[in-house]
């Protein structure tokens, strides 16, 4: 009793560009919002309660990273803009975030170092420096770091 001609298909007329356009977009901002949750910017859906997990919503960030310069060349001027906004929208949340834990996400469960005082009672380690050898001529590697 199910007649096609009753309900027409909601999707008819449109093109499969159009259709995966709208696929990217969806998955841009569930990306930007898991990540806003994550960093405390949004409450949970289902609970209510504002959650911070800044290591995973990193990960969610790099992933939106990863889309970008995957994808570069090949979106459209309203999908790359939308790439581009998520991602500055996430990244400023990041900085904010980490800012308020007072602490970068890789430095809060670091062991005291020697420029950091010990609790007390605890013993301190001392790390040899390497001493210095052909390798110390040459120029000095840079090291990848990423900064939100």
């Amino acid at each position: 009793m199910n007649d096609s001609a009753s309900s027409p298909d909601p999707l008819a007329g449109v093109s499969n560009d159009d259709i995966l356009s709208a696929h990217f977009a969806n998955m841009v901002l569930q990306q930007t919002n898991m990540a806003l949750m994550l960093l405390g910017k949004a409450p949970h859906p289902e609970t209510g309660e504002t959650v911070r997990d800044i290591e995973a919503a990193r990960m969610f960030i790099d992933q939106l990273e990863m889309l970008e310069v995957k994808t570069k060349g090949n979106l459209a001027k309203e999908e790359q803009g939308l790439l581009k906004q998520s991602l500055m929208a996430v990244r400023l949340a990041f900085v904010e975030a980490v800012d308020a834990t007072g602490k970068p996400p890789s430095q809060q469960e670091q062991p005291a170092t020697p420029s950091q005082p010990a609790k007390a009672g605890a013993a301190t380690a001392t790390v040899p420096t390497p001493a210095p050898g052909p390798a110390a001529d040459e120029e000095p590697k840079k090291k990848f770091t990423k900064k939100y």
